[in-house]
């Protein structure tokens, strides 16, 4: 073998390898995942501990002269780690955007918001919501999602207010969020061990119920809404109000990564198997913990039930549909 033919042979193999390893990096590029529910808000470092997930496997009681029951368990081999300034939130939700390939449709503090958005615009879809009508007038409502700047109305919570989503007090803004076309999200479910007796008094488990939609959905027809939480633990009066209403759709947010995992996966396996597995999507309830994506994300992943089409349907494809995205924008 000559010495060019040497060379030429030498460069090739150079070449291919390089091929092999740019194959592979595409290979291992992570598809698109659009998590429908994160929460923007000032850290406190005072209130920011570390967490365990699925830390209600264990749900002790308490007595009204007793110690009440923690809220976040710390006892296994390696709980979460909270951020502990708003750069360090900051920071951990744009490395999530690039290395996860995660959207995120925000609510919560406007000013954290907005400074997410500035450093991720197409990576950060802005949620305002409402939960009583306290808060602002519905004109003052119908000029912030007027703007340009909201794409979503969220996180909608009157049962931490004591109140049915169906209260007339709140109808007009629903109102405005179906003439402007906005998708809503709305709390429904559980809030941990205690809500009631801990943090919020007016918290009813009652005012959880699906079926408590029926009479708003009825008056804005043309509303499209996902349940937070997927209703949880009403998993039958769920499945109804689903059949009943083609426009609902639930988030798995929560749930996924604080009840004993057996009970997350039955709950979601009852909403697959009831047909509704297009109508699924893939949230966090995200707050101070950035882990809980790695975490959350896996809960779906190891879902052996699920098959790879129904995955990619749960962290993206139903979100596209919900929310009116161009799916050609994430790839």
């Amino acid at each position: 073998m000559t010495n060019t033919l040497k060379t030429t042979f030498f460069l090739a193999i150079i070449f291919g390898v390089f091929a092999l390893e740019g194959n592979a990096q595409e290979t291992k590029k992570r598809l698109p995942i659009i998590d429908v529910h994160v929460h923007a808000m000032k850290v406190n470092p005072n209130f920011s501990s570390e967490m365990c997930p699925w830390f209600l496997k264990d749900m002790p009681g308490s007595g009204p002269n007793q110690n009440p029951p923690s809220f976040i368990n710390t006892g296994c081999v390696a709980p979460l780690k909270p951020a502990k300034t708003d750069k360090e939130m900051q920071e951990a939700i744009l490395r999530a955007n690039k290395e996860l390939n995660i959207t995120m449709v925000v609510s919560g503090d406007a000013d954290i918001i907005h400074k997410w958005h500035s450093a991720a615009p197409n990576r950060i879809i802005p949620s305002f919501g409402i939960s009583n009508s306290n808060q602002m007038t519905v004109e003052a409502f119908r000029d912030s999602l007027s703007n340009g700047f909201y794409k979503v109305m969220g996180e909608v919570a009157p049962q931490y207010q004591g109140m049915s989503p169906s209260d007339m007090s709140l109808d007009e803004y629903f109102g405005v969020a179906e003439e402007l076309g906005f998708p809503v999200g709305i709390h429904m479910g559980t809030g941990g061990n205690g809500m009631a007796n801990i943090t919020s008094p007016k918290y009813r488990a009652s005012l959880g119920q699906p079926f408590l939609l029926e009479d708003m959905l009825a008056r804005h027809p043309k509303l499209k809404i996902w349940v937070m939480h997927a209703g949880y633990p009403m998993i039958d009066q769920m499945i109804a109000l689903m059949g009943a209403n083609a426009y609902v759709y639930v988030d798995l947010a929560g749930f996924i990564w604080s009840y004993p995992q057996e009970e997350i996966h039955a709950y979601l396996k009852r909403l697959v198997q009831a047909g509704f597995a297009k109508r699924i999507l893939y949230g966090t309830d995200l707050m101070m913990w950035p882990g809980l994506l790695e975490t959350s994300i896996g809960v779906i992943e190891n879902a052996d039930y699920l098959s790879e089409d129904q995955k990619r349907d749960i962290f993206f494809n139903n979100a596209v549909r919900f929310f009116n995205l161009d799916a050609s924008k994430f790839e």
